[in-house]
């Protein structure tokens, strides 16, 4: 995955806090949904998923060529029933639509 400036494209980063008791079942969760789903959805670009030493933060980053390519999939049922999978095992979940300003 690279990361340019000129991206025209629509960026997400979605954070996830939980216990590390935890983090095991949210990590697959996720990977799951991005192997299963996410990755298939029109408009997905590349995804990757990252997890803090502590194991309480998971941090996703994907790039979709459109925002409502990112916002179509959000609303497709698996993933209405994934996310709400999900986030009964997080106490925050909250993904942010970004624009990519410098690189370096």
């Amino acid at each position: 995955m690279q990361v340019s400036a000129d991206f025209d494209g629509q960026t997400v980063i979605s954070t996830f806090e939980m216990t590390p008791g935890t983090c095991t079942d949210v990590l697959e969760a996720l990977t799951d949904a991005y192997d299963k789903v996410i990755r298939h959805q029109p408009g997905f670009i590349s995804g990757a998923i990252h997890v803090n030493d502590a194991q309480t933060r998971i941090c996703t980053y994907s790039r979709w060529q459109h925002r409502h390519d990112f916002q179509a999939m959000l609303r497709t049922p698996e993933m209405r029933a994934r996310n709400r999978d999900i986030a009964a095992l997080c106490s925050r979940f909250e993904p942010v639509m970004y624009e990519v300003t410098a690189v370096f």
